[in-house]
């Protein structure tokens, strides 16, 4: 019993998810971090978390350290994917994969509910809840430069612009509720 705890601790040390700080009571604040330490919690991969607090515009964070070798986000398939290839995680969706809705519902979970709370955290609010998560570390200046950069980055992303901004912000807001009647149907068909 010893042996197996001590062999679970030193995975733990060899394994470790880097992820931007918490915030709003949850392990990370950041969507991206988020996913990927729900996805190794549920895949019960153990692994310690870390913060990185140097870079908070990179977009190679959230990484996962196995080793010696670094999974980054940005490269290849991302965290989730990588994990399956390399490191021989289970894939969550086995289970569910078969059932003829789950395409599409994991299509809009993440597409639609992703381009949603980008827009939510980037231009739809007053940017204190990006602020939090990703500047808070850095002086004033340096973090309104970035904070900058990155909404207008979104804003681009999804052809926003000052004609059809509002236009946008009810396709995105109608996204939100959909998606949030349709997580709410799924609740209670698994409760019911």
């Amino acid at each position: 019993m010893l042996l197996m705890m001590e062999e679970d601790s030193e995975r733990r040390r060899r394994h470790t998810l880097v992820v931007r700080k918490p915030c709003f009571g949850l392990p990370t604040g950041c969507p991206q971090c988020l996913s990927a330490f729900i996805f190794l919690k549920l895949s019960k991969l153990p692994f310690t978390l870390d913060f990185h607090l140097n870079y908070p515009d990179s977009e190679q964070i959230p990484y996962f350290e196995a080793g010696d070798s670094v999974l980054y986000n940005n490269e290849k398939d991302g965290i989730i994917e990588s994990l399956k290839k390399e490191e021989g995680v289970a894939d969550l969706d086995d289970g569910v994969s078969s059932l003829p809705e789950w395409i599409p519902t994991k299509v809009m979970l993440t597409t639609w509910l992703a381009d949603a709370l980008e827009y939510e955290l980037w231009v739809g609010d007053d940017g204190s809840s990006a602020y939090s998560i990703y500047y808070s570390d850095l002086p004033w200046p340096i973090s309104k430069v970035l904070f900058w950069k990155k909404a207008r980055w979104v804003k681009q992303k999804h052809g926003i612009t000052k004609d059809n901004a509002e236009v946008k912000e009810e396709e995105l807001l109608f996204i939100n509720r959909f998606m949030e009647e349709l997580t709410l149907r799924m609740m209670l068909c698994r409760c019911g």
